[in-house]
């Protein structure tokens, strides 16, 4: 099965348009939308303000930010504020399957062609978050009022992340108002809930120089415990996902495409109907190729992936939407605050203050 490719751009014209009514075809491309994400966990889309070059620029920086000595890295570690900003060394972000007993019970009864790759433990991966949009003034859920880590030597750090940043919220947002209507439910169902919301860049950096071997785990099988995940196109594949049958993909995201993943809050405010998609990020034979190519033409051989976190606003209550309500799954999804929610996530494997990558 390939993941089809959403084009948002009549969508936005119709967003654009002030038109209230949307014609059968718009209609049509909002279902495939939600058909999509129900059956697979995944999106493709291409977003006309969200470029193959904007992404080039972003990762142009974060690799030569992510070469740099791992001394100067570490000048931008934050562990005091649990890397909720600055940078996350590698070694410290532990896949949810080594530590969750229900999910490790659940791999066992796989079909072997379809299981995870095992990791042997916490993920050889690096990666910086970066706090994106404004944040509530009053809520019950204070972050730590931490600044912005900005590494020294990087003048265009600020506008490179805060312009990527913002682009790849604005496809969210397009995708989440079509993703309502296609469930249907109001267009703005999603994206009210997202106002203010925790959300976080948090590109990573995995360095195949020295962990570029077929099967090594960047990212062990996992789920995002926020509402929609989102990446521009990495220059090394790996990522696979499990599709809703428990078929396992290897995603191929074309040039110039987004990819956008479902997390553990869509899943809450659909009872279930869109359920969180694991995934993995592992050096396959594709990934090796890539690095030949990589050294031949004397680039980075530093896997960045252009990751950001949507969240719904911490205050905001989590609980199924509209005719969702009425499912007879809808009493495993009980109304909490998407803050206590996240707390709760995160202290499974005692990541309090962490990022929504489980």
């Amino acid at each position: 099965m390939e993941i089809p490719v959403i084009d948002l751009a009549p969508y936005l014209e119709f967003s654009d348009s002030g038109k209230q009514v949307l014609d059968p075809q718009l209609k049509c491309l909002c279902s495939e939308v939600s058909r999509t994400l129900r059956e697979t966990g995944a999106l493709l889309v291409n977003d006309p303000r969200c470029t193959a070059q904007d992404n080039d620029l972003f990762i142009d920086m974060m690799e030569k930010y992510f070469e740099m000595p791992d001394d100067f890295k570490r000048l931008q570690e934050r562990p005091h504020l649990h890397y909720q900003v600055g940078v996350t060394p590698e070694g410290v972000e532990v896949p949810r399957s080594l530590v969750d007993e229900e999910i490790q019970e659940k791999l066992k009864a796989m079909p072997i062609e379809f299981q995870p790759s095992a990791p042997t433990g916490p993920d050889p991966k690096w990666r910086y978050m970066w706090r994106v949009g404004p944040r509530p003034s009053n809520t019950r859920f204070k972050e730590l009022n931490s600044e912005p880590v900005i590494p020294e030597g990087f003048p265009e750090w600020k506008d490179t992340m805060n312009s990527w940043g913002h682009k790849m919220i604005s496809a969210i947002e397009a995708v989440a108002e079509m993703a309502a209507i296609g469930f249907g439910l109001q267009k703005d169902a999603f994206t009210s809930l997202m106002k203010q919301g925790p959300h976080l860049l948090g590109p990573t950096g995995s360095d195949l120089r020295h962990h570029g071997q077929v099967g090594t785990v960047f990212a062990g099988y996992h789920y995002d415990l926020n509402f929609l995940t989102i990446h521009g196109r990495s220059r090394f594949p790996g990522l696979n996902i499990w599709l809703r049958n428990g078929q396992k993909m290897e995603v191929k995201v074309p040039l110039g495409c987004l990819l956008i993943q479902t997390g553990k809050q869509i899943e809450w405010l659909t009872a279930g109907d869109c359920i969180a998609g694991m995934h993995e990020v592992v050096v396959t034979n594709r990934t090796i190729d890539a690095i030949k190519l990589a050294t031949a033409q004397n680039r980075s051989l530093w896997r960045v992936s252009s990751t950001l976190f949507a969240h719904i606003a911490s205050d905001a209550v989590l609980k199924p939407l509209g005719h969702f309500e009425e499912s007879p799954l809808a009493c495993n999804y009980p109304p909490m605050c998407a803050g206590e929610f996240v707390e709760q996530e995160l202290a499974v494997i005692n990541l309090k203050g962490s990022n929504g990558d489980l």
